[in-house]
């Protein structure tokens, strides 16, 4: 159960994040989740939209350099000690976590987080084994 994320190069300066939400906004396009990391030079915005094939497009009209990536929503119990049980289930398998981030919605007892693996099928299989739930991109993408 991937989820695809699209991930946009941006220069380091002023108004291009701007930029960015302007198109998607003008195109309808609803981000659910975000992520953004910075160097001295550019920045990468990691983004889960409700509309992938679109939102690539209009940023590649615009001129943005768009790629996508797999990665995996979990549900996490939002409570103390949630992400950590999670987090040791993985490190007991010695699977990777390259990066993660949230996923805010109003649920009530369970956040989502969106992880990026290095071994992205053996984390899926590990993460099933545990009866970790993990949610299908149909369902993140309209939540």
């Amino acid at each position: 159960m991937r989820v695809e994320q699209i991930s946009v190069f941006l220069e380091n300066k002023a108004g291009r994040l701007f930029e960015v939400t302007r198109i998607l906004a003008e195109s309808g396009i609803n981000i659910r989740a975000l992520s953004l990391a910075d160097t001295s030079d550019f920045g990468i915005l990691r983004l889960i939209v409700n509309d992938n094939e679109r939102a690539k497009e209009v940023l590649r009209q615009q001129g943005f350099t768009v790629g996508k990536t797999e990665v995996v929503a979990v549900e996490v119990t939002d409570q103390p000690g949630g992400l950590h049980r999670i987090l040791e289930i993985l490190f007991k398998a010695n699977v990777n976590v390259e990066y993660m981030y949230a996923f805010v919605h109003q649920s009530g007892s369970n956040a989502v987080i969106i992880f990026r693996f290095d071994n992205l099928d053996e984390a899926l299989k590990i993460l099933a084994e545990n009866n970790v739930t993990v949610i299908e991109g149909k369902k993140l993408y309209s939540m």
